[in-house]
């Protein structure tokens, strides 16, 4: 019985790798070529690849005109792909290999699918170029309209036409389809409809000679088929040694998933190249369920089109530990790309803006009061309520802000809460909660109110109750509107206070930003010079404070401030257990695999530039199993808490938790099936830092 493969092992999770190859070549040496082909075939298996293409017409050559009608040529073809198919006996992954047959009287430009010994099937391009440096229309035919064949082809007979799908069943299942060059170019690329009949994978065996500009052409074109059909798009086109009588190749090959690349060659190569990366199958069904124009799309296409044909056989993927062969990126609400991130903020920053700006232009109010703490999220909020006002051609003065200091705030925090609203020029004010937070203990007969030092929920959350209820009520009196404080991370983890707490407000622009993504936000606002060097100063002591709702005294919560990560975990990993639960619905050990990818080894891997050096931390797997329990725990647990959340604009493609857009779930769900799923599936031990590719 074949071992299954390792937590460690990519194909344990939904993965398959994919491998896209350039040989070198030499025109109308199909000997050469064959020889070429089957080296990178070897090299494939032994980097543990389930789908291995290689370029258009490869064993021939591409640019050999009329030879390629030559039947010296046709017979040694069939020849070297027998001998291929027979090599592939001992190998693993499944193989395209591109080449010209003859076919009852007409040459057809073929891509040869074959896999363990067998002849899957052969796949005839559609669209032939006839136009500028092409002329294939003088050699082939367009296999459009050929379904449902058969043929004898290199001593085997396999399924001929362009219906076909390639079904790979077993412990690592998917699906591919195979197109060949120009059908990648075309308003209608096949791929599209195989996408719809249930193909994850979309192969193009392709030729593409090189000019100026064509590589970007075709990173745009083939990101974006993987995009609109949720799907992976492999890549191979010819490389060194194709003929350069009139024609320049530069063995461009690349692999996208879902826009996203995630493997390209070093074009221009002097010798064979091969890439490979995982693309995640099970993410790609899971995306297409949830968009319901894909389903639309499959209902359509299937009364307008033949059913395709599916070709089945057995994989088996390799077992064991096997490196991850794409980058995870540690904080997926933050890009790592300093470009980007910048261009995240903005987008992120605007968006909050806007949303506040058209909230206030619908009620006809002109002041808004908030609650100012000097932690990160009020702070995030404040700044958005001063570039509101600035839009809107109102005085700052028009923003009530408000520090309430209870029994633990500390003189930091006061500070700098103090030092933000004097800098931003908004209208500031001081109230104490303390004496009501003690008439109201004292009220409820509370231990704290006969001097006993009893610090429990109750006790924090009546401080947090009535800094709520004061905004309320000083909104009523100032016309104006609340604007919340709180975040995407401490909506996922039930960390806030519901209702009359911090849970609520008239408008919250902060309800679907991570707590991950705020730090950068404030950084990007102290940076901007929007603000002056004082306020600027104010923002980046913000960033280096402990993250503490301040509820407990001091010297009840140990050596430091009470720490909001000490008892929710590191927002680092529970913003990517969110993520990854929301957004693509994975499972919890999937979640534990990707997040052990990106945070058990901290020298590994991209850090978003403005990440302090000494927050850069890894966590070993036990560590990421036990923060993602709790998790797990707090989210369902919580719900009734989303399920009444104040209107905020959506930020990311992350998602929100509103109700009305991207999250409905009932409030008494178990979270039992998911811990069971994480139990069963994650080990216990730590077995080091996961494995990286040479």
């Amino acid at each position: 019985m074949a071992k299954a493969p390792s937590f460690a092992n990519p194909y344990a999770h939904g993965f398959v790798r994919v491998a896209a190859c350039t040989p070198r070549v030499r025109p109308a040496d199909v000997g050469f070529n064959a020889a070429q082909t089957l080296e990178l075939m070897h090299r494939a298996h032994d980097a543990g690849v389930g789908v291995c293409i290689f370029p258009e017409l490869g064993l021939s050559g591409y640019a050999i005109d009329d030879l390629l009608q030559q039947s010296v040529l046709l017979h040694r073809v069939q020849t070297e792909l027998a001998a291929l198919i027979d090599a592939s006996k001992r190998m693993r992954p499944m193989f395209v290999v591109g080449l010209p047959i003859a076919v009852e009287g007409r040459l057809f430009n073929c891509a040869a699918t074959f896999h363990a010994g067998r002849l899957l099937g052969v796949t005839p391009k559609t669209y032939l170029p006839s136009y500028r440096e092409f002329y294939e229309r003088r050699w082939f035919a367009s296999g459009a309209g050929v379904v449902g064949r058969e043929i004898e082809v290199a001593g085997h007979t396999a399924p001929f036409g362009v219906d076909l799908l390639f079904k790979a069943a077993g412990p690592a299942p998917f699906t591919a389809h195979v197109e060949i060059c120009e059908d990648g170019w075309t308003p209608e690329p096949p791929s599209g409809k195989a996408a719809l009949a249930g193909a994850e994978v979309l192969l193009n065996v392709s030729a593409s000679n090189i000019t100026l500009g064509k590589a970007d052409t075709r990173r745009l074109l083939f990101g974006a088929q993987s995009s609109r059909c949720i799907a992976a798009y492999v890549f191979s086109a010819s490389g060194p040694g194709e003929s350069t009588t009139d024609l320049a190749w530069d063995g461009h090959a690349a692999v996208f998933e879902m826009g996203e690349k995630l493997a390209e060659t070093q074009r221009f190569p002097i010798q064979s190249e091969m890439i490979t990366a995982d693309v995640d199958v099970e993410r790609l069904r899971a995306e297409r369920i949830r968009t319901g124009s894909f389903g639309d799309g499959v209902g359509t296409t299937a009364a307008a089109n033949p059913p395709f044909r599916t070709v089945s056989f057995d994989f088996e993927p390799p077992a064991g530990d096997l490196a991850l062969q794409r980058a995870v990126p540690r904080f997926p609400y933050v890009p790592a790309d300093e470009r980007a991130l910048r261009e995240t903020c903005y987008e992120a920053w605007n968006i909050q803006v806007q949303g506040l700006v058209e909230r206030l232009r619908s009620t006809g109010m002109q002041r808004l009061v908030i609650g100012v703490s000097g932690g990160l999220d009020s702070t995030e909020a404040l700044i958005v309520c001063v570039r509101a006002m600035e839009q809107l051609n109102l005085p700052r003065a028009n923003i009530f802000a408000y520090t309430l200091p209870g029994f633990a705030t500390s003189d930091g925090t006061k500070g700098h809460a103090w030092g933000l609203m004097r800098s931003l020029g908004v209208t500031a004010a001081e109230i104490d909660i303390r004496p009501a937070a003690r008439q109201m203990l004292a009220d409820m007969d509370h231990p704290f109110s006969k001097g006993e030092k009893v610090y429990d929920v109750t006790f924090e959350n009546v401080q947090a109750g009535l800094r709520t209820d004061y905004l309320f009520r000083l909104a009523n009196q100032k016309a104006a509107l609340v604007v919340g404080t709180g975040d995407l991370s401490e909506l996922g983890l039930g960390w806030c206070t519901y209702g009359v707490g911090d849970h609520m407000s008239h408008y919250n622009p902060n309800g679907s930003v991570s707590k991950t993504l705020i730090q950068h936000l404030i950084r990007f606002a102290a940076n901007s010079g929007e603000f002056g060097p004082e306020t600027a100063e104010i923002l980046l002591g913000v960033l280096a404070s402990e993250i503490s709702p301040e509820l407990v005294p001091q010297d009840e919560a140990g050596a430091g401030p009470q720490s909001t990560q000490a008892v929710v975990g590191p927002y680092p990993l529970q913003d990517f257990n969110l993520f990854h639960l929301t957004r693509f619905g994975m499972a919890p050990s999937k979640i534990a695999y990707l997040s052990w990818n990106a945070w058990s080894d901290s020298a590994h891997g991209a850090w978003p530039a403005d990440i302090p050096a000494g927050d850069r931390r890894g966590y070993d797997l036990p560590e990421i199993k036990s923060w993602l329990a709790l998790f797990l725990k707090r989210f369902f647990a919580n719900q009734f808490k989303r399920s009444a959340l104040p209107n905020g604009p959506k930020i990311s493609s992350g998602g929100s938790l509103s109700p009305r857009g991207d999250w409905r779930m009932p409030s008494d769900a178990s979270p039992a099936a998911w811990l069971d799923e994480l139990a069963a599936n994650t080990p216990d031990a730590d077995p080091g830092p996961a494995p990286r590719s040479a």
